[in-house]
């Protein structure tokens, strides 16, 4: 089942590849990199049928006029830039975050919690194929969270909420010989982990 689960995700390479030929290239890309205003209008009426799209063509006009005016930077300039220093160092700490936040080590120690946990051996593929819809599912909820609570709150949340889970994690794996349940507990917890951390960071 395995290899067919892997061949299917090159079925929607196989979709795209044969469709995207057919969709019509991004208006702004149109205009904004090509310079070609007729092009522009012929996909804002492929993509948003016929009528009056001329706020939409000025908008695209005024970004481009803001883009004209805005210096393209290095690497090396930006890290020298004051006034970007702050934003930088925020995205490198968030970047930082997402790689060491403990997703990984999850994805891989999992197998070997559910397998102490006295799972059948044909189900572990299974649940840990839950634990990758769990993961999308709750990414498709960040969509929606997002716009209510906004970006600041999604981070401080959903890291404050993997750092609570990854410590009762680490108890329950360490009484794991003791009770019984607490493999059962740490199953949960991996759960909880992955919605947390899709919905959040």
């Amino acid at each position: 089942l395995w290899p067919w689960l892997l061949a299917s995700s090159g079925l929607s390479a196989l979709v795209q590849l044969v469709t995207l030929p057919f969709f019509p290239d991004s208006p702004s890309y149109l205009l904004i990199q090509k310079g070609n205003e007729e092009a522009c209008r012929k996909a804002i009426r492929k993509l948003w049928g016929q009528g009056d799209h001329q706020a939409e063509i000025d908008d695209i006009m005024k970004e481009k006029g803001a883009m004209a005016s805005t210096k393209t930077l290095r690497v090396l300039e930006v890290i020298k830039e004051r006034s970007l220093r702050w934003q930088l160092y925020f995205m490198m700490t968030v970047m930082t975050t997402l790689q060491l936040c403990g997703i990984n080590a999850i994805y891989f120690y999992s197998f070997e919690v559910f397998h102490t946990a006295k799972f059948e051996e044909y189900l572990i593929p299974y649940v840990s194929l839950g634990i990758g819809l769990c993961e999308c599912l709750s990414s498709i909820l960040c969509s929606t969270l997002i716009d209510r609570f906004g970006r600041k709150v999604l981070l401080w949340g959903g890291y404050t909420l993997m750092c609570s889970v990854l410590a009762l994690l680490t108890m329950t794996l360490s009484l794991q010989h003791r009770f019984f349940w607490m493999h059962y507990f740490s199953v949960i917890l991996i759960f909880l982990f992955v919605v947390f951390y899709g919905s959040g960071p």
